[in-house]
Formats: C-alpha cells, sequence, structure tokens
C-alpha cells in the first residue's frame, strides 16, 4: 500500500518552468561559447585566526559553573586559595587548565569535594536537595584572581 499523496510534496508549475529556464542560461563569464578568464586575486583582508587566549577560553565555561562565596570561602582568598563549583564529569587537570586560561595564574594545586545531597522536609513534602561537586584552587603567592567584578 502506498502512501496517501497529502505527504508528497506538490510542486507547482512555475518552480518548475524557473527550473527548466536555469538550466538553458549559460553560466556567467560565457559569451556565445567564449569562456572569460580571470586571474585569481589573493583576497585583500588575511583571514584572521582567533587568538590564543580566546581559543582557549572556549571549553572553559563547560568545565567551570560559577565561584562558590561564602564566609568561608573568603577567608581562604588571603591564604591564596579561590573555591568553585564545578561540573561533575571534570578532573583536576581540566579544572587546573582552565583557571590557568581563564584568569592567567599559576595554580598549583587543586582540590575536589563532592557535596552529597541531602533530604529535606517541608512538612509531609519530603525531596532532596541537590549535591554539587566544588574545586578549591590554590594559586601561587603573590598572585590574584578577580572572582566577582566589582
Amino acid at each position: 500500500m502506498g502512501l496517501p499523496r497529502i505527504f508528497k510534496k506538490k510542486v507547482k508549475e512555475v518552480e518548475v518552468k524557473e527550473k527548466e529556464k536555469a538550466k538553458e542560461r549559460p553560466p556567467e563569464g560565457v559569451v556565445e561559447g567564449v569562456v572569460e578568464v580571470r586571474p585569481q586575486q589573493p583576497s585583500q583582508q588575511p583571514t584572521q585566526q582567533p587568538k590564543g587566549r580566546e581559543k582557549k577560553m572556549a571549553g572553559v565555561y563547560c568545565i567551570l559553573k560559577s565561584p562558590h562565596v561564602t564566609e568561608k570561602v573568603t577567608d581562604l582568598t588571603k591564604e591564596n586559595q579561590y573555591v568553585f563549583k564545578v561540573y561533575p564529569e571534570t578532573h583536576k587537570t581540566e579544572i587546573k587548565k582552565a583557571i590557568e586560561n581563564l584568569y592567567g595564574v599559576d595554580v598549583l594545586d587543586v582540590k575536589i569535594i563532592n557535596v552529597p545531597r541531602k533530604r529535606r522536609r517541608l512538612g509531609r513534602i519530603s525531596g532532596w536537595r541537590k549535591g554539587y561537586k566544588k574545586a578549591i584552587i590554590k594559586i601561587k603567592k603573590g598572585q590574584k584572581m578577580e572572582v566577582l567584578p566589582r
């Protein structure tokens, strides 16, 4: 049993005639069997490749979610340590490369903490608070990171 005709694409007669005329027309640059040859000129503007930093920053946002800002974390900044929420699939080496590319600092150490989900209740309704993964980054002494723009 064939498909009903309602699913078939309807072609208008006008479109068919235009396609036939296009086939009959000679391509541009052809005049009565003579082909015009144009020398190829190099493009005036060279194609611009993305800069090194822009190219490196492309994957950073697939690794870092957001900075984790609490009182405890602000005290850690005095010891050159910063905390970020990261995606659960990321590894220490990926986090280190992302921080170095994004902020231009030297990362000495990366520690990862998996915060588990917790059961929460509101009256009779019970549910779960989401868990997350966070990374504590230690950078070289004397360097600073502007985590939250002022």
